[in-house]
C-alpha cells in the first residue's frame, strides 16, 4: 500500500497540506467540501500542486509535519520541482539558526 502526502492550493492563494492512503477520495472529499471544519471548506476551489509516495503512513506524516513546517518559498520551490532551490533555502535557515545561537 502507498501512502501520499500531498499539497493544495487554495483559492486565497495559501497552501494545505495533508497526508492519505487514498488519494483520489481525499482529494474528492476536499473538493466536495466534506468537512466543514477543514481548513479547505471555505477555500475552496482547490488544486493539487503536489503528491509525493511513501511506503508507510510514519513516512507520509513526517514529510506532511515536516513540509507544513516551511516557508512558502521552498513550498513554492519543491512546487517546481527545484529541489536545489529547497536546498538552498534548507541550508540559509540552519545558517540563520546558527548565527542566532540555536
Amino acid at each position: 500500500m502507498t501512502f501520499w502526502v500531498y499539497m493544495l492550493r487554495c483559492s486565497d492563494g495559501s497552501y494545505y497540506t495533508g497526508h492519505t492512503d487514498n488519494i483520489e477520495h481525499r482529494i474528492a472529499q476536499h473538493e466536495s467540501g466534506a468537512f466543514e471544519t477543514c481548513y479547505t471548506y471555505k477555500r475552496r476551489p482547490l488544486a493539487l500542486v503536489f503528491v509525493q509516495g511513501h511506503s508507510t503512513r510514519e513516512e507520509a506524516l513526517s514529510s506532511e509535519r515536516q513540509i507544513k513546517g516551511w516557508s512558502r518559498r521552498k513550498k513554492e520551490a519543491m512546487i517546481r520541482g527545484d529541489w536545489e532551490e529547497v536546498s538552498r533555502l534548507a541550508c540559509s535557515s540552519f545558517d540563520k539558526l546558527r548565527t542566532n545561537g540555536l
